[in-house]
C-alpha cells in the first residue's frame, strides 16, 4: 500500500502489549527496528494521568524518554461510544475495572447500549514520538459501531464487539491485513511513518 524511504532506526515502542507490538510491526516499513518495554529492559509502570487520550500517549513517552533516553513513541487508544456520552474513553482500557479484562469491558458497554437504538461509536488512536529534540502527536480515527453480540476471534481489546462503517463483520472478525488498513492505529501509524521519513539521519 505505501512505498517508504526511510532509513534505518530503532524505536523504542512504550509497551508490552503483545497484540499490539504484532499490529505495529506489521504495519512499520522493515527498516524501522521495533523494541517493546521489555527489549530495554524497562519494568517500571508509565503514568496515564492526564484525563486524555493524547495526553496519556505524550506522558507515557516523555516519562519513558526521561527515563531512558531512547527515542521512543507511546499510543493511547479510546472507543468512544455516542449513545454512552463518549463513554468508555479515555477509561477504555480500564472500563470495567482497574485490572483491564477485555471480557468484563465489551460486556459493559453492551449491557449498557440495551435498548439503545443508536450504536454509533469510534476508535481514536492518538501516538506520540519523543526523541529529546522533537515532541509530535498523530491521531488516526475509524468510525463504525457497536455490535449486539461479541463476535470472532482474532484482535484484542473491544475488537468482537466494534464492526468498522463500510463493513458487516466485527474487526475481530475481519482479516488482519484488512484491519491492519483501515484501523485507528493503522491511520495514526501511516502518518507517524509519513513523518519519520522526513527526518534527519544522524
Amino acid at each position: 500500500m505505501f512505498v517508504w524511504y526511510i532509513a534505518t532506526m530503532e524505536l523504542v515502542f512504550a509497551s508490552n502489549n503483545a497484540h499490539k507490538l504484532t499490529e505495529i510491526q506489521a504495519i512499520l516499513p522493515s527498516q524501522i527496528i521495533l523494541k517493546s518495554l521489555s527489549d530495554i529492559g524497562f519494568t517500571q509502570e508509565l503514568p496515564e494521568t492526564t484525563g486524555t487520550i493524547s495526553g496519556n500517549a505524550l506522558q507515557k513517552a516523555k516519562t519513558l524518554f526521561q527515563l531512558t533516553g531512547h527515542p521512543c513513541f507511546a499510543d493511547d487508544t479510546g472507543l468512544l461510544v455516542k449513545a454512552l456520552d463518549d463513554n468508555p474513553g479515555v477509561d477504555t482500557a480500564h472500563y470495567a475495572g482497574i485490572e483491564r479484562n477485555a471480557l468484563a469491558n465489551m460486556q459493559k458497554v453492551l449491557k449498557e447500549l440495551k435498548g439503545h437504538s443508536n450504536r454509533e461509536a469510534r476508535f481514536i488512536t492518538v501516538i506520540a514520538y519523543v526523541d529529546g529534540n522533537r515532541e509530535h502527536v498523530f491521531e488516526g480515527e475509524v468510525k463504525g459501531r457497536i455490535a449486539e453480540q461479541i463476535t470472532g476471534d482474532g484482535g484484542f481489546g473491544y475488537d468482537p464487539i466494534f464492526i468498522p462503517e463500510g463493513f458487516e463483520l466485527s474487526f475481530a472478525e475481519l482479516p488482519v491485513t484488512t484491519k491492519n488498513s483501515i484501523s485507528h492505529r493503522a491511520r495514526a501509524m501511516a502518518l507517524f511513518v509519513d513523518w519519520l521519513k522526513d527526518l534527519p539521519v544522524n
